[in-house]
């Protein structure tokens, strides 16, 4: 059920996209209750005219290795749960690709069930 985009900068090694990748997933699955195996992730790399974040937006002190984690997904979460992805995602990044927590942005956006297709031009959860 969740899309998730991750928005890189440009020259990122294929290990670290494969990190980002599974704490993202990981996080979806044991914090939000995503399930197993539904794994959607699309990562574009970016180059710095391309992927433009605000150094100091809040008073968060970003890098030019910010990067963005746009997640779709069925509404209905509690919004302690949302602050614990968040801040799984954050930990977790830090300590398994040395990503600042500063440097981790992420949005979800939240649709009814019938908004999905996984094939066949079928609406599964509908």
């Amino acid at each position: 059920m969740p899309l998730a985009r991750i928005e890189i900068q440009a020259g990122k090694p294929a290990e670290f996209k494969q990190t980002v990748a599974d704490v993202v997933y990981e996080a979806l699955v044991e914090v939000l209750g995503a399930p197993k195996n539904d794994r959607f992730q699309i990562i574009a790399e970016h180059t710095s005219t391309d992927l433009i974040i605000d150094p100091t937006y809040l008073e968060i002190e970003r890098s030019t290795d910010a990067l963005i984690i746009q997640i779709t997904l069925n509404e209905g979460r509690t919004t302690e749960l949302k602050k614990a992805f968040y801040l799984r995602v954050a930990n977790d990044l830090h300590t398994r690709a040395n990503v600042r927590k500063e440097d981790v942005f992420i949005n979800l956006v939240e649709v009814k069930r019938e908004n999905w297709s996984f094939g066949n031009g079928i609406a599964q959860y509908a």
